[in-house]
């Protein structure tokens, strides 16, 4: 009887634990999926083309990397129950307050029209035209927001991060060799030596990993699901497991592209799926629904990053929790940042390619100084008292920034003196 006790017990402490996770989870799974967004894919998947499994390693780096800057906007949102955007400017002043959100905004613009240049694509496929996705797209994601509800909100974006998954069952498909996985994936190198093209696809991943929208999306998520300072352990947890699939999802894409694209001359994830419709049809099936998906939740996801940066700047009802007629100003940032980036989808013969992977390199270009001022926000001790920094919080999170610059600059001299890296 007492065993039975135990086990009635344990049970409920479990299931206990089981529905405080359901009920706290979501910006952190969702942030994290999204990164997995339409640039995302194309990067991961011309990166497995170009150099197999060899950069596999450097993406499994990327995981906890990931993790320690979101978990900060976690702690952050919680105790101050401010936006980033908010927090730098009551922080910093003024100038820096503008400098971040002008930052933010050209960065997070940029990557919506990757985004919309990845819908596209992947409905192309399927001889969808890209007015008509354009169009569908805008009228969905109007129908997600006007609903009145961050709650709503929220789960329809969980659907489509199980839809991400998808490239996970098209890995098995292909029949990779764990052996070679393990071998060329996991041991640290640099294929091809140090060069210019190796430091632009380290920055892309990186860019597409970690992008100063995530840092500012998932704060105001956490302001605007009002989460208290007694539901940020649950808010570590959810984006730990977001980072966690997040880079699960990200080494499935190059294990499929790895194996069976490498050495072809892949540019786009939109190309690798025709590509891999010629191997098999389902698996290049998966890729283009994958990578349409990839694209509608970044997109989601960056254009409230925006909308909720610029309405806490200006003081503007910025909640999902608002009606249309109660924030019109946060609406109306909304709907013009994913017009307008839907529009430059549309503009003949635009370099949709090249804007793709080029957006994740001034992402991480300008990264750096957004995770500054996550850092010293974060060793304030009056503001957030026991849930500042600790001292290996800020061994590690400085180092990520230094590494950043560095990467940054090794890019910039290798771009100027191609011939001294050999």
């Amino acid at each position: 009887m007492n065993f039975f006790a135990k086990s009635f017990y344990e049970y409920r402490r479990v299931w206990k634990a089981i529905k405080i996770f359901l009920m706290i989870s979501g910006p952190g799974i969702i942030v994290m999926v999204a990164d997995n967004d339409a640039g995302g894919i194309t990067t991961y998947g011309v990166t497995g083309a170009a150099y197999g499994y060899g950069l596999i390693w450097f993406l499994v780096l990327l995981g906890p990397i990931a993790y320690f800057v979101q978990e900060m906007t976690v702690r952050l949102g919680a105790v101050t129950k401010r936006g980033h955007a908010e927090a730098i400017f009551d922080g910093f002043g003024a100038f820096w307050g503008w400098f971040s959100l002008l930052d933010l905004f050209l960065v997070d613009f940029l990557t919506l029209v990757t985004e919309f240049i990845g819908m596209t694509a992947a409905l192309s496929i399927f001889h969808i035209p890209p007015v008509i996705t354009v169009i569908g797209v805008c009228i969905v994601m109007s129908i997600m927001v006007l609903q009145g509800r961050y709650w709503t909100w929220e789960k329809v974006a969980l659907v489509f991060c199980a839809v991400n998954l998808i490239y996970i069952p098209a890995a098995f498909i292909v029949h990779p060799s764990v052996s070679d996985i393990i071998r060329q994936g996991l041991i640290p190198n640099f294929p091809g030596g140090f060069n210019n093209k190796i430091f632009f696809f380290l920055m892309a991943n990186i860019g597409t990993t970690i992008a100063p929208w995530m840092v500012f999306f998932q704060q105001s998520a956490v302001v605007d699901k009002s989460m208290q300072e007694k539901d940020i352990l649950w808010g570590k947890v959810d984006t730990m497991v977001g980072s966690f699939f997040t880079v699960l999802v990200a080494i499935f894409i190059v294990v499929v592209t790895g194996t069976v694209l490498k050495g072809q001359p892949i540019e786009s994830a939109a190309q690798a799926s025709i590509a891999l419709m010629k191997v098999n049809s389902h698996l290049g099936t998966f890729l283009a629904i994958g990578l349409f998906d990839a694209g509608f939740l970044g997109a989601i996801c960056i254009s409230l990053a925006s909308s909720w940066a610029v309405g806490e700047v200006f003081g503007w009802a910025h909640s999902l929790n608002n009606k249309i007629k109660d924030a019109p100003w946060f609406y109306a940032i909304y709907f013009l940042t994913l017009i307008g980036a839907g529009i430059v989808v549309l503009i003949p013969r635009a370099p949709l390619v090249l804007i793709t992977l080029f957006v994740q390199v001034i992402a991480v270009t300008l990264l750096p100084a957004a995770l500054v001022f996550l850092i010293l926000l974060l060793n304030d001790e009056k503001m957030m008292g026991k849930y500042k920094n600790t001292l290996f919080q800020n061994i590690v999170t400085t180092t990520i920034v230094l590494g950043i610059i560095v990467l940054s600059t090794l890019y910039a001299i290798s771009a100027i003196f191609p011939k001294l890296f050999g």
